[in-house]
């Protein structure tokens, strides 16, 4: 007598996961730096430091026209806006370059890295969060200084919406392309302190320098430096200079920066 026979089982084939799409993978870690931006308390403290610097310098700016016997006419409350990003940018590029540095200082670069292993995606994620937070929140520290500047001084200076056309872009683009800059070498440097005076030293002090040494060689010097075209499209009085080589010479600094900081996150060890 035979035994029954059992009927073989099909072993199920592996099941292939499905790939995500680099777009959702992009937006996942888009909301991830947002949310890890703005859950530390280091980022506010710089927000108000740039708060209190524009506005300050703004309200003291509008104080001092009001009080002038004679102030000249068709003043707009505008200037006050762009003036003051030259010494209160430097809070919301600490903050973009925190954004970075901070996870090497913790060591939390890792973990980062294995929930989003793809290190092109997490460096377009950081970079565009950081540069769009910068360059938002500086346009709108520029109107609030601009509305100071107008309340302290009313009705010395006029707040045309026309004026503003004129002055908001190019303070967009100083914010945008310093917090590029900013984090472009925290990428490359992976130390905040190292960073951050890197870029004091490149946005205010080393334009400053040079061109008080009166020698052409330090003015050729200080125009090509990124400072120097933020002065030049802020201010507007640095001889030698056009808006096209400013715009130039802040994007070129910002992409190189950028370059050098990706390949050093693409190439070496992300702890080291």
């Amino acid at each position: 007598m035979t035994a029954p026979s059992t009927p073989a089982r099909s072993t199920p084939a592996p099941s292939t996961p499905a790939r995500v799409h680099v777009g959702r993978v992009f937006a996942r870690a888009c909301v991830a730096e947002w949310t890890r931006l703005w859950t530390v308390k280091a980022s506010w403290w710089f927000l108000a430091g740039s708060a209190g610097v524009m506005l300050g310098i703004a309200a003291i700016a509008g104080s001092e026209t009001a009080a002038d016997p004679s102030p000249s006419p068709g003043g707009s409350a505008w200037t006050a806006a762009a003036a003051p990003v030259l010494p209160g940018q430097f809070g919301l590029l600490a903050l973009a370059l925190a954004a970075v540095t901070s996870d090497y200082a913790t060591g939390g670069i890792v973990p980062t890295l294995q929930w989003t292993p793809r290190r092109g995606v997490l460096f377009l994620a950081r970079t565009t969060v950081a540069v769009a937070v910068a360059a938002v929140l500086g346009v709108l520290l520029a109107v609030a200084a601009a509305l100071t500047a107008f309340a302290t001084a009313r009705p010395v200076l006029d707040l045309t919406a026309a004026r503003g056309a004129e002055v908001l872009p190019p303070v967009a683009l100083v914010f945008a392309a310093g917090a590029a800059l900013a984090v472009g070498l925290g990428f490359l440097l992976r130390n905040t302190a190292g960073a951050l005076v890197a870029v004091f030293l490149l946005m205010l002090v080393l334009p400053l320098v040079l061109l008080n040494f009166g020698q052409e060689w330090a003015t050729t010097v200080a125009r090509v430096l990124p400072g120097s075209g933020a002065a030049f499209l802020l201010i507007g009085e640095l001889p030698g200079m056009t808006a096209t080589s400013a715009v130039v010479t802040l994007l070129g600094w910002a992409g190189g920066a950028l370059l050098l900081g990706w390949l050093h996150l693409s190439r070496d060890d992300a702890n080291r």
